[in-house]
């Protein structure tokens, strides 16, 4: 249907009305509209605050910042600072030290001995450990297991300046979402404090000693570099890790955290005090360092050993300088092993005196194998 002019006009000029009301209703109410298009427009005045605002209070501290604080000043005293120097020489200035790296750690006890990650200490010539008071000892190696990254120093201070650290309950289960505190030394700067949560438990990562370390506590709270061996505690101030490495794809500090467990440095570090190195339970046996077979093939057999008692037998050599597998194993109490690393961890569940069965691979054929586990180091 053809529309005429004037109800053309009509509906024109009702839009022309609603466009109108729309941009009055956009101004300030009351306000009448501006002659002039480009007048600027009128400014709304500033409000004051009420007359009668209450102050902030002067504590305003929520529950979890009294417990951080209170975590710090419990445990402060705890943390070291450990620094890795080396002696160089030149025409100039003759021998001299200088510092090549640092780290963190924590008192153990107060006969000495001080805590840190292995990979703090590993080709250090000369170590030092700063307690909170800023007194600096020499440190010496008592001990060390790369497989779990520990290190254990000693230090000739005076009990009463020696704080150890006080360790979770051991019947007190980790969770996730609990609060972790790390104390350490990032960048050199001591005693530096970052909080976050157990974001993770049972993480398995690669560890500086050719193994995997397993059950490995994962947290957000930042670790810097420096940070290595220092304390992760509860929000008791208890110990439940040691902050070992983290993983970043900046290269930042902004990743993921690991932390060696409460549990494996409370087995460790007693041994290594004790004996100057970790216990190892094992068969006695050298496993082919890589391979593409399946499994844990047997290099050798230690003569007396558990693994020559149960008859395992060893690879043996070719005319032509190879090695033929005889004896592999493929697994512990039902558990798969496919290398040393699958070997070592389920090893390393046991104590020494306790029987596994193992499953082990020969002549195209599989049997059961019971082994009693002995300290092989």
């Amino acid at each position: 249907m053809k529309r005429s002019f004037a109800s053309t006009k009509t509906a024109l000029a009702s839009l022309g009305f609603l466009l109108v009301a729309m941009d009055c209703n956009s101004r300030t109410h009351g306000a009448p509209a501006s002659p002039n298009p480009t007048a600027p427009a009128p400014q709304a005045a500033a409000v004051p605050p009420p007359a009668n605002a209450p102050p902030l209070p002067a504590d305003t501290q929520t529950e979890d910042e009294r417990n951080t604080i209170q975590v710090f000043r419990a445990t402060q005293a705890s943390a070291v600072f450990v620094t890795e120097k080396q002696i160089l020489v030149n025409y100039f200035n003759g021998e001299y030290e200088e510092q090549q790296g640092s780290g963190s750690g924590f008192v153990w006890d107060t006969g000495g001995h001080v805590v840190t990650n292995f990979h703090v200490v590993k080709d250090a010539r000369v170590l030092t450990v700063t307690l909170y008071d800023h007194h600096t000892y020499q440190a010496a190696i008592v001990g060390v297991e790369p497989n779990k990254d520990i290190a254990v120093l000693h230090i000739d201070a005076p009990k009463e300046n020696l704080h150890p650290i006080e360790l979770a309950d051991k019947n007190r289960r980790l969770e996730v979402g609990q609060k972790a505190i790390a104390i350490g030394n990032p960048f050199g700067l001591d005693q530096t404090l970052t909080t976050g949560v157990v974001s993770a438990l049972g993480r398995i990562v690669q560890g500086i000693g050719g193994v995997s370390i397993h059950d490995m506590v994962q947290t957000d709270a930042a670790i810097n570099p420096g940070n290595s061996g220092g304390p992760l505690l509860d929000s008791s101030g208890r110990l439940i890790g040691m902050n070992t490495m983290i993983y970043s794809r900046s290269g930042s500090s902004a990743g993921i955290g690991f932390a060696v467990p409460v549990t494996t440095i409370a087995r460790i570090v007693p041994q290594i005090i004790r004996f100057g190195h970790a216990q190892v339970v094992g068969i006695g046996v050298q496993i082919v360092p890589t391979s593409d077979i399946r499994g844990a093939v047997i290099l050798k057999v230690l003569p007396g050993s558990p693994a020559e008692r149960a008859g395992l037998e060893p690879a043996r050599p070719t005319t032509f300088g190879g090695l033929v597998a005889r004896d592999i194993i493929v697994g512990v109490n039902g558990q798969r092993v496919e290398d040393f690393d699958d070997l070592y961890n389920a090893f390393d569940q046991h104590q020494p005196g306790e029987q596994v069965t193992l499953t082990v691979f020969r002549d195209n054929a599989t049997r059961s194998v019971p082994v009693t586990l002995e300290v092989v180091q």
